[in-house]
């Protein structure tokens, strides 16, 4: 069910660090998008909106993702 009123700004700055944890830990394993989707059973185009920080993702997605990735997932979520 869609939220009916949007987060606030903070927690859509977190967003999008939570984003860019995730792209900096793809790189450095050498994988696209496509591959990490793949393997995690993913659509690109979905994992693609939680590396851009434009979708909350689901604490399951984050575990898959980091295992994908070979990281821990609290290296996604620290501050």
């Amino acid at each position: 069910m869609p939220r009916s009123v949007p987060p606030p700004d903070w927690v859509l700055t977190r967003r999008r660090a939570i984003g860019d944890r995730i792209r900096a830990a793809r790189l450095t394993a050498g994988l696209t998008q496509e591959q990490v989707a793949l393997n995690i059973g993913m659509d690109r185009a979905t994992y693609n909106r939680i590396e851009m920080g434009h979708s909350a993702a689901l604490i399951d997605s984050l575990i898959l993702i980091a295992e994908a990735l070979g990281t821990d997932l609290a290296d996604f979520v620290r501050k």
